[in-house]
């Protein structure tokens, strides 16, 4: 019996077994829980930027840098020119020449282009239109008057030459029978770009004007309107 006592004394209530065993359960899954947060993603924060490298861009080419020229003594020294312009190339008012020039960039040399537009005095007619570029010491040191050499030439009026976005633009007009200096009949614009040493012809467009209606009556140009058109075609100016 004092076995059996002693028994009872060592025997835990039920109770008791039930939540130790409930507090065994908790714990397990705590430690799950704290394994599968340690295993899981970590919360770093906000993620850092990485400078993201930027493809590079074409730099742009330099400007060519201008360099002044006397286009009178230029066009009187070029073995080119038509001894007739080189001729008739005289003051109209003091020392200034019918002569427009100008600087840009054509043939992607360093030093800039020149174009230069010889022009009648009276009526402003072009009569031959010009580009020189600088010369390369190498191939055109014979050739170069004032470091330039020509490298295209229109001589047939009446012509004038531009240079647009990169490109030489030749305009004539072109007069019939009867037409007034300041009305020609059309035009006939071409334009060139450089290659391979040489301009070459891109496209060519023919404007046709109506001469029906003028801003201004033709005594507004002084005196009588000159009649320039020969009635074959040619578009030749007077004096051309």
């Amino acid at each position: 019996m004092r076995g059996l006592r002693g028994e009872g004394l060592l025997r835990q209530p039920r109770g008791a077994v039930v939540c130790a065993a409930v507090v065994s359960l908790l714990l397990v899954a705590a430690l799950m829980a704290c394994t599968a947060t340690s295993t899981g993603t970590r919360d770093e924060g906000p993620a850092r930027s990485e400078p993201v490298a930027s493809s590079p861009t074409g730099a742009a080419s330099p400007t060519p840098r201008v360099r002044r020229a006397d286009a009178v003594e230029l066009l009187k020294a070029d073995p080119e020119v038509d001894p007739g312009v080189k001729r008739d190339l005289k003051p109209c008012v003091g020392d200034e020449y019918p002569v427009d020039v100008s600087y840009g960039d054509l043939t992607g040399a360093k030093v800039s282009d020149i174009v230069v537009n010889v022009l009648t005095c009276g009526d402003a007619v072009g009569v031959g239109a010009y580009v020189y570029r600088a010369a390369s010491q190498e191939k055109d040191a014979g050739q170069a008057t004032q470091g330039y050499v020509n490298v295209f030439r229109n001589e047939t009026p009446p012509v004038y030459a531009e240079i647009d976005r990169g490109d030489l633009v030749v305009t004539r007009q072109m007069y019939d029978k009867g037409d007034a200096v300041a009305y020609p009949s059309g035009e006939e614009v071409v334009t060139y770009h450089w290659k391979d040493g040489t301009f070459a012809e891109l496209y060519r467009m023919h404007n046709d004007y109506s001469n029906t209606v003028t801003s201004e009556p033709p005594q507004a140009l002084g005196g009588s309107p000159a009649a320039v058109g020969d009635g074959t075609g040619s578009g030749a100016a007077p004096g051309a």
